[in-house]
């Protein structure tokens, strides 16, 4: 059992500062400590100009002079030794802000810092299926299809209307004008020059057939580009349907953006 008071605790030896005459003192971290006692006694002197001035002094020595510049300087408090120490912040007591909304975190700012922190250093995941959210790039996705067993039939689907009412003849007649073939409506295959007509009420989920491929050699020049399109046709996203084989009805969603590999289908949590 660990009996070293400096190892969990704040250690203070010989503080003389203000009011304080050489006091002693160790304070238990990751504890909600209160300072207390009457008017005089040296409660702000050791919380305010010991603890918080040397916790803080100590953060600002570990920057760069250029950082230090723009930082306010704090003096030395007279104390003789100060252990366990971790860069520290203070509020006033006032009220700074009429939000009642307020926290420590926005007051004081770090908030914003730690959105960063999370943000760049964070691992994303999706709060439907729990499923790690990660961006690929198209060399990635190439790969990924690539690795499918040989002789696997698929379709490049690129997401163009999910779920929205409408006969969408306007999409339609885009997609005629700039040369494809074949759409994918509720989940059946058409032709762009064979479709059924849609009912204006109702929800429909419309997918651009970009190539249907086999996984074999020399396709990986033709797969790219065909990859490069149904991402620029989907938005960043595209869906891989396989067809026939014992992966038949297949499908996955991938994407450059952040977003679920799932979210071309119901997440399953």
């Amino acid at each position: 059992m660990n009996t070293d008071p400096k190892r969990d605790s704040i250690h203070i030896e010989g503080a003389r500062h203000h009011n304080l005459k050489d006091l002693n003192l160790d304070i238990p971290r990751e504890q909600l400590v209160v300072v207390c006692g009457p008017s005089g006694s040296g409660k702000s002197t050791l919380a305010f100009d010991i603890v918080y001035a040397e916790g803080q002094r100590r953060y600002v020595e570990s920057l760069s002079a250029y950082a230090r510049q723009f930082l306010p300087q704090m003096d030395k408090p007279e104390v003789d030794k100060v252990e366990g120490l971790s860069p520290a912040i203070s509020l006033e007591q006032q009220t700074t802000s009429r939000n009642p909304r307020s926290t420590v975190g926005t007051v004081t700012e770090i908030y914003d810092f730690l959105r960063v922190f999370f943000a760049r250093l964070g691992k994303f995941h999706c709060p439907e299926c729990d499923r790690p959210i990660e961006a690929q790039t198209t060399d990635q996705i190439v790969d990924t299809i690539l690795d499918m067993e040989v002789g696997t039939k698929f379709m490049l689907l690129a997401p163009m209307v999910e779920h929205q009412k409408g006969t969408h003849k306007d999409l339609f007649d885009k997609l005629r004008k700039e040369g494809f073939v074949r759409v994918r409506v509720d989940g059946r295959p058409y032709t762009l020059d064979d479709l059924p007509e849609l009912e204006k009420n109702k929800r429909h989920s419309i997918e651009l057939v970009v190539d249907r491929l086999v996984i074999k050699d020399g396709i990986k020049k033709r797969l790219a580009d065909s990859v490069e399109l149904a991402l620029k046709q989907g938005e960043e996203r595209l869906i891989i349907a396989v067809v026939g084989g014992d992966r038949d009805g297949e499908e996955i969603p991938m994407s450059t953006l952040s977003t679920c590999r799932s979210a071309a289908s119901p997440c399953p949590g």
